[in-house]
């Protein structure tokens, strides 16, 4: 029992001793509790009064930054408002100055305005006047002009032809004299020269004539053997022209036959076959074309021989057989009647005796002028003159430039450059200008004269023309009293130059003016 009281006794100790600590810190917690909330009421206390000091102070703060910002504003806007007045007051004085200058320019304006009026009335006043004195000048002209008309008894155009005249004649006086003298200057040394060479070529030079047949001929031996060339229904001369390509005519000329072609090579190859025909006596087409054939190998044969018998004459080699061919057919052509292979011969040696004189190469001078006509072998079968052609021809088969461009300057198709070329041109002058290398038919050569005598006739001042030496000379007569030394000087080029112009001629022809007075008195 003891123990259970005790028991009970300790629990009851153990119960009081926690219900007494329980008792104690609620007193406790509840003391904590009642200082806290005074703690807080001090804090809450003292925040109120800090914050109502700091509101005082930055009420105050507030009043003096206002009142310090208000009198920084106020300063600015003072200065502000000095700064407009000052403005103002500166515009104002720019426009007073403003005001003044634009009266100052009105005024100016108005006293030039005044000043142009006035000038203006003085200008149509002295308009007036000048057309008054205009009309008066243009009066008293007419009148002056009258009385000079009657005193000259000539017009006003009448008296300024006669002065444009009077100016001309004399321009033309004076440039003839300064043509003169220039022209005497300058030949007074190469005239010389130039004939000296000239005279010497001739001299060493001897040539033979060949007259030219522009159709060629065959003799018959009699009027039965025209049947046997026309043939059964003409086939025997159809095959013939067939064959050599040339015209046959047989008409009612004795015992002749008449080949005609433009080509002479052609033309010859066909009075050859048609003599060995004849010859033969067999004519028939088989035969005709056997004979042609035969023919033609030894007509080329020939022309080659005599491309290389001209070349061998003339010391020249290492020619192109095309080339030499070329120069073997010259010998078919004519030119003036003047046979083209001889001229080409003649031509050469004249111009390589001309190249010694003057010191320059004879065999390239030889060479040139031997081929510059080889163009007219070319000309029916290309276009072109034949200078240009030949140069061409010969260029493409290795000749240099300086023979080709002799051959292509030798008739001024291109203007000459080197002494070779004027060499060409003038052994091509000297070669056909000499006595009996060239002559044209009968027409054509009266033709020529007329047109000479008229071309010297229609300048005025000449009374008579005459054409001497087969047209190598006109002498063309004038009236003294109507020109003057000075005159006829220019009347010869002028003459010269219209024949170059107008005319086609071999060489060259001399005009001759004369000029004389004469003073006729009868003694009675």
């Amino acid at each position: 029992m003891n123990m259970i009281f005790m028991m009970g006794a300790i629990i009851a100790g153990i119960l009081i001793g926690a219900g007494c600590v329980f008792f104690y810190k609620k007193l406790q917690a509840q003391k904590k509790k009642s200082d806290a909330e005074a703690e807080a009421q001090k804090i809450v206390a003292r925040a109120k009064s800090e914050a109502s000091r700091l509101e005082s102070e930055a009420k105050n703060k507030a009043r003096d930054f206002e009142q310090r910002a208000r009198k920084n504003v106020e300063g600015d806007i003072h200065r502000e408002k000095q700064k407009i007045s000052q403005l103002e007051r500166s515009l104002k004085d720019k426009e007073s100055n403003y005001d003044k200058k634009l009266k100052e320019l009105q005024q100016k304006f108005e006293d030039k305005e005044r000043e142009i009026m006035d000038r203006q009335q003085k200008l149509s006043i002295a308009e007036n006047k000048i057309k008054d004195t205009e009309s008066r000048v243009t009066e008293n002209l007419t009148k002056l002009v009258q009385r000079l008309e009657g005193v000259s008894n000539l017009t006003a155009e009448q008296a300024k032809q006669q002065l444009i005249e009077a100016v001309t004649n004399e321009a033309k006086t004076e440039a003839s004299k300064h043509a003169a003298m220039i022209e005497e200057e300058a030949k007074k040394d190469a005239d010389a020269k130039a004939k000296r060479l000239i005279s010497i070529a001739i001299a060493r030079c001897a040539s033979e004539y060949v007259a030219e047949r522009a159709v060629s001929i065959v003799s018959l031996p009699n009027e039965e053997v025209k049947g046997k060339i026309i043939g059964r229904e003409g086939r025997n001369i159809r095959a013939l022209e067939a064959e050599c390509g040339v015209d046959l005519i047989i008409d009612d000329t004795p015992e002749a036959v008449v080949i005609s072609g433009f080509d002479p090579v052609r033309r010859e190859i066909a009075r050859i076959s048609l003599e060995r025909l004849i010859e033969d006596g067999r004519v028939h087409p088989s035969r005709i074309e056997e004979i042609v054939s035969k023919t033609k190998k030894d007509v080329f044969k020939t022309i080659k021989d005599d491309g290389e018998k001209a070349c061998t004459e003339l010391g020249i080699t290492d020619m192109h057989p095309e080339v030499m061919k070329l120069v073997g057919s010259l010998k078919y052509r004519y030119s003036y009647n003047q046979n083209n292979y001889y001229h080409s011969i003649e031509a050469a040696h004249i111009a390589g005796m001309m190249a010694v004189e003057m010191g320059a190469d004879p065999k390239l001078a030889k060479r040139a002028t031997l081929l510059h006509d080889i163009g007219k072998s070319l000309d029916h079968s290309m276009e072109g003159s034949h200078a240009v052609i030949g140069a061409e021809f010969a260029k493409k088969h290795g000749e240099t430039e300086a023979v080709c461009h002799a051959i292509r300057s030798h008739h001024e198709d291109e203007k000459p450059n080197t002494v070779y070329a004027f060499l060409v041109q003038a052994a091509d002058a000297l070669s056909g200008a000499r006595p009996g290398a060239r002559r044209s038919t009968t027409e054509s050569y009266v033709k020529r004269l007329e047109d000479l005598e008229s071309i010297g006739n229609s300048f005025e001042g000449v009374i008579r023309t005459y054409a001497l030496q087969a047209g190598r000379e006109v002498r063309v007569l004038v009236e003294g009293s109507r020109v003057t030394d000075e005159q006829a000087i220019m009347l010869s080029r002028d003459i010269a130059r219209k024949i170059e112009r107008e005319m086609v001629y071999p060489g060259q022809i001399k005009i001759t003016v004369i000029r004389e007075t004469r003073v006729v008195e009868h003694a009675r």
